[in-house]
Order: C-alpha cells, then structure tokens, then sequence
C-alpha cells in the first residue's frame, strides 16, 4: 500500500514538472511570437536587394527598426524556414511590431509600396536616372526599354515619342518593380491621363495627344513664366495652322545638344536635324523634353489670338513680347540682341 501510495506521488511529480515546462515552453513560445520586438521611433522602411543576406537583414532590423531580442527573431526565422527563402522588396516595420506579423510580411513578399516623382526631365537618359534612384532597377534596364524601338512600338509609341507616354506626377509602386511592368503602369497612367474631355480639346486643336505633348515640351522650354504658357502655345497653334515654319529656338538648342545656349545664331538654325524647326516645317519628331501636365494643359486650352511672333524681353526676364506684325517683332528683337551685345553674351 505504501508502495503504491509513492508511484502515485512520484508520478504526480512529474506530471507537475512536465506541465510546468510545457507552460515554460507554451510562455516562451508564445513571448517569441507576439511580445512587442521592434520599436522604431517611427514605422521605418527595410529595402531588401538581391544581394541581402539573412545577416543584413538582421543588422537592419537592429539598427533601423530597434529590435529588443534579435535572438528570438532569429530563432523563429529558422523554424519558418525564412532565410532560404528571402523576398527582394521594401517591408514597414511599425513600432510594438511582433516576430510574427512581420515574420509573416516578409515570408509572403507583403511589401509597401513607394513613393515616385520626376518633374523637369529632359532626355530619356535623365529620365532612367531619376526613376532607377527611387527604385530598385537597374538604371540601364530602364534606358534600353526606352531605346529598343520593339519594345516602344508594343507600347503604341517609337523611339522619339516614348517620352510623351509620361506624364510627370507622383505615383505608388513596388519598389522592386521591373522595368516593363514600369513601362506597363505609364502607359496605363497616360490613357487615365488622355481622358474624353483632354482628346476632344486636343483634337480641336487638330493635334494628337502625342502632338500635344510635343508642343507642350516646345512651350515648357520656351517661358520661364508659366502664366505665358497658354499664350505661346496659341502663338505657335497659328503658325501651324498658317503652314509657317514654327522657328522655335529650343528645338535649335536640342537639335545642337546644348540647353544652355544663351544666344542662338545663324549657324545653329542652319544644323540639319529633324528636330531643327527653322528649316522643317511643322512640329518635331517627338518631345524634346517630358512636359509637365501644366504646359499640356496649356495646349490644350491655349489662348485664343492673333499672335505670330515672339521675342523674350530685354530686361531678360524670361518674358516675352508677342506680335502679329513681323515689323514689330523685328524692332522687339533688336532691342533683346542689344541687350545680349551689352552683356557680352555672343
């Protein structure tokens, strides 16, 4: 009876012990998944390139997102399997943020997106450099898309009219988009853009969409002033429905490749480019520059007058004179060159 009476305390006390560890275990396993781990100040970004390892990411998290227990993070990390099986992309750590969730949001490739812009691009060179340094792409990948004339005619547009398809904004994307699917989200952008109401007033002007976009890249080079906008968008809209020669000075500084020019003269309306419109008729072939949505706007409800002529102001302001009489125009240029001999800018 004593014998028996000591199996039953004995095995009562193991039957303690194994129910403690298991709610030591249960504790310690239930603290390694939801207890509060990463305390940023703020939610912070983690961008994981293809190149990251499981260490790196590890130091991020301690650096960036202040994590309390690395080793719990880690610990879980291997159970799950994660760091064979990392995801590129950018992933929110948010404060009192636990090993779950955001184990969870990495196993799965939940990402945040990103925030793009670009604004005052002129070649497609500046244009794969601007978007490349807010994402993860390669730079080059971007460019070649750009320059492979395949590619821009699968999207509707050749080589010289692909900069019309963008339209400068801000938009949110996954960081680690591709370069197509990039390409792909701009071209749906610019037919959200191009909507009824936008093709109806550019079809009034008896210009495209792609047309309009040039002109506005004229317009955008031409002022500094963004009230004449609509003005010398008008101004150049009675020209082409004249049949004259647009003679627009930007498409001379794009045709010799130099924005900054300060004085156009004879010899640089003479170099031979498709783009130069002193010597071919009509608008270029394509954008010498991504207008802005303002200058677009500008076209597309351009001020209605009997404007020809243009001259910027002496006073080099950036402004402008506008005429419809070539005589007027003339005295307004000599005195704008007068100016330029002053300062010695030949």
């Amino acid at each position: 009876m004593r014998s028996k009476s000591k199996l039953v305390r004995a095995i009562t006390v193991v039957v303690a012990v194994l129910f403690t560890a298991l709610l030591a275990v249960g504790a310690t396993g239930a603290w390694m998944l939801f207890a509060p781990n990463f305390m940023p100040e703020k939610t912070c970004r983690i961008y994981i390139y293809p190149e990251n390892d499981f260490r790196w990411l590890c130091r991020q998290l301690e650096d960036s997102a202040r994590c309390r227990n690395l080793g719990t993070f880690i610990r879980l990390a291997g159970l799950l399997n994660y760091p064979d099986h990392m995801y590129t992309g950018c992933y929110a750590v948010e404060p009192g943020m636990n090993n779950r969730d955001l184990l969870n949001r990495l196993r799965r490739g939940h990402q945040e997106r990103v925030r793009i812009t670009f604004n005052s691009i002129r070649t497609k060179e500046d244009l794969a450099e601007r978007l490349s340094a807010q994402l993860m792409m390669d730079g080059d990948g971007l460019a070649g898309l750009l320059d492979d004339e395949t590619f821009c005619d699968s999207m509707g547009f050749t080589l010289q009219t692909v900069p019309a398809m963008f339209i400068p904004n801000t938009y949110e994307v996954y960081w680690n988009i591709s370069p197509v699917n990039l390409m792909r989200r701009m071209k749906r952008e610019y037919l959200a853009f191009w909507t009824e109401t936008r093709r109806e007033r550019a079809e009034k002007a008896g210009l495209s969409p792609v047309e309009v976009a040039t002109l506005a890249s004229i317009v955008e080079e031409e002022s500094a002033a963004v009230e004449e906008y609509p003005v010398i968008a008008g101004l150049y809209i009675n020209r082409l429905h004249r049949g004259m020669l647009l003679q627009a000075d930007p498409t001379v500084k794009y045709a010799v490749g130099d924005f900054g020019l300060r004085r156009v003269l004879n010899w640089h309306r003479d170099v031979e480019s498709p783009y130069n419109t002193y010597l071919h008729e009509g608008l270029p072939p394509g954008p010498i520059r991504i207008p802005s949505i303002t200058a677009i706007d500008a076209v597309l409800n351009c001020t209605k007058h009997h404007y020809l002529y243009m001259c910027a102001k002496e006073d080099l302001s950036g402004r402008h004179h506008f005429t419809a009489s070539l005589a007027e125009h003339n005295r307004h240029a000599a005195h704008y060159h007068a100016a330029l001999n002053r300062l010695g800018i030949r």
